[in-house]
């Protein structure tokens, strides 16, 4: 019996392009309670850590106290953009779903890893039709946050896949620092929010490009592994 393969996803900058409503809310927020909003390119930096641990890398002056209203509203702000507007959910990167489903029509076993909280990926799975595709989804409300290895250790208990043949897939140095704290490899996506050279120092194996890329990768870190 062959060893069961695992691919982890993270949402936001790997599988739906959403740092625009993500940006809007974290400036409404600050801005709700009356303090300096950060830069665009701040908040595009925290993208993927869950809430309480962006808002204090945004925020690492003000008080526990302050740091809970600004999570709080973050979470406010992001539930009205998306009763507002379908566009709050973002796009699909090109490719993912087509990847998606070619890999779902293979052997290997799908899982979402993700910084935002159960309620929004629930929003985000349906919003996209992705539900069907993953065996597992872990969200900021099921581990600690990213780089803790606790939802990569989550994925493993839910599916039976051992670490050497997990292989993560992300934008983000979280993602990256994820997958090396856990033990397993990591694919590093270059159209995320974070720069490919910082992917490579976090110790990505692979850089693809393009979701047709993909495939390939996989099988490649699957092999080593």
């Amino acid at each position: 019996m062959s060893a069961l393969r695992l691919a982890v996803f993270d949402c936001d900058g790997t599988l739906i392009d959403s740092v625009h409503a993500i940006i809007s809310a974290m400036h409404t927020a600050f801005a709700r309670i009356s303090l300096p909003v950060p830069t665009s390119e701040a908040v595009r930096g925290i993208v993927g850590l869950s809430v309480p641990e962006a808002v204090a890398a945004l925020a690492p002056d003000q008080d526990a106290a302050t740091q809970l209203h600004l999570d709080q509203a973050f979470r406010a702000a992001s539930i009205a953009l998306r009763k507002e507007s379908s566009a709050a959910d973002g796009v699909l990167y090109p490719g993912a779903h087509a990847a998606l489903e070619r890999l779902g029509a293979t052997d290997a076993l799908l899982a979402v890893a993700t910084g935002k909280a159960r309620r929004g990926l629930e929003h985000s799975l349906d919003a996209h039709a992705l539900r069907p595709f993953f065996t597992a989804t872990q969200s900021a409300d099921d581990a600690p946050s990213k780089p803790h290895p606790g939802m990569l250790e989550n994925c493993a208990r839910l599916t039976g896949a051992a670490a050497a043949d997990t292989v993560m897939i992300g934008d983000t140095t979280f993602d990256i620092l994820m997958a090396k704290s856990y033990g397993c490899a990591a694919i590093g996506v270059s159209w995320g929010y974070h720069p490919v050279d910082v992917l490579k120092r976090a110790g990505a194996d692979i850089i693809i490009d393009d979701f047709a890329q993909l495939d390939g990768a996989l099988e490649d870190l699957w092999g080593r592994g």
